[in-house]
C-alpha cells in the first residue's frame, strides 16, 4: 500500500466519514477532558529530555545495524481519520524475494528490531507526534489507513479521540488479544477517559513493559492484519 499519495487518504478519509455520524464527532470534540493536551505536552517534553541520550544511542545503533533510513515513517489515520505520519525507529530489513516483494515479516525482522518490539523503544519516536498534536500519549493505537472502511460504526468510533502511545488495549492484553476484543476497549476509552484513568494507564504500561507481557499474537511475530470483522463483512456483501 502506497503511504504517500494524497489521493487514496482523500478516498479513506471519506469513507471513515461515511461510518461515523456527524454528531458523533461533535459529541467527541466536547469529550476531551480540560488538561489531556497540557498533561501530554509536559510529559512528552520531559520524556523527550530525559530520554534523549537513549533516544540518540538507539538511532546510532539502528543506523549501524540496519542502515538508512533510521526512522521508519508511516501515514495512520489520526482524530476523526485523519491522515497524519508515524515515527517509530526502524525494526525491519528491506529484504526482497527474486521477484522484488518484500519478504514475511518474520523473515526480516532483527534481533535487534525483536529487542526495540519487546521493550517498545521503537515507540519513542512518536513522542514527536504528541508534541506536534498529532497523537496522545494515551488512546487507542494508530492502525493502518486501509483498516478504516473494515470497521463497523461502532469500532470507528475510536477515532473519536486522538490516537495514543499507549492505551486501555495494551494494558489488557495488548497483541494477545482479538482485534474485535481490542477494539471493544478502545471504545471504553472513549466513553470513559479521564485524568485518573490516564494515570493509571501509564502506571501498568510501564509495569507490563518491565513483564514483556502481551508483545505478539500467539503463533505470530506481529499481530495479523485486521480484514474486517464478521457483521462487517455480512454487512458490505
Amino acid at each position: 500500500m502506497k503511504t504517500d499519495g494524497g489521493g487514496e487518504h482523500k478516498i479513506n478519509e471519506k469513507l471513515y466519514k461515511n461510518r461515523v455520524p456527524l454528531h458523533t464527532c461533535k459529541k467527541m470534540d466536547q469529550k476531551e477532558y480540560p488538561g489531556k493536551r497540557l498533561l501530554d505536552l509536559i510529559l512528552a517534553m520531559l520524556s523527550s529530555i530525559l530520554l534523549s541520550p537513549l533516544l540518540i544511542f538507539l538511532a546510532v545503533l539502528v543506523r549501524i545495524k540496519l542502515g538508512s533510513p533510521v526512522i521508519f515513517r508511516q501515514k495512520r489515520p489520526g482524530l476523526l481519520g485523519k491522515p497524519f505520519t508515524l515515527y517509530k525507529f526502524r525494526t525491519m530489513t528491506d529484504e526482497r524475494d527474486e521477484q522484488g516483494n518484500l519478504l514475511p515479516d518474520e523473515q526480516r525482522l532483527t534481533r535487534l528490531g525483536r529487542f526495540l518490539r519487546s521493550t517498545s523503544l521503537d515507540e519513542l519516536p512518536e513522542l514527536w507526534n504528541v508534541l506536534k498534536g498529532d497523537m496522545s500519549l494515551v488512546g487507542p493505537r494508530p492502525l493502518l489507513m486501509e483498516y478504516l472502511d473494515r470497521y463497523s460504526p461502532e469500532q470507528a468510533r475510536r477515532h473519536e479521540v486522538k490516537p495514543g502511545i499507549t492505551g486501555w488495549a495494551q494494558v489488557n492484553g495488548r497483541n494477545a488479544l482479538s482485534w474485535e476484543e481490542k477494539f471493544k476497549l478502545d471504545v471504553w476509552y472513549v466513553d470513559n477517559q479521564s485524568f485518573w484513568l490516564d494515570v493509571r494507564i501509564l502506571f501498568l504500561t510501564i509495569c507490563h513493559l518491565i513483564k514483556r507481557e502481551g508483545i505478539n499474537q500467539p503463533g505470530h511475530v506481529t499481530m495479523e492484519k485486521f480484514m474486517g470483522s464478521n457483521n462487517t463483512r455480512q454487512r458490505d456483501a
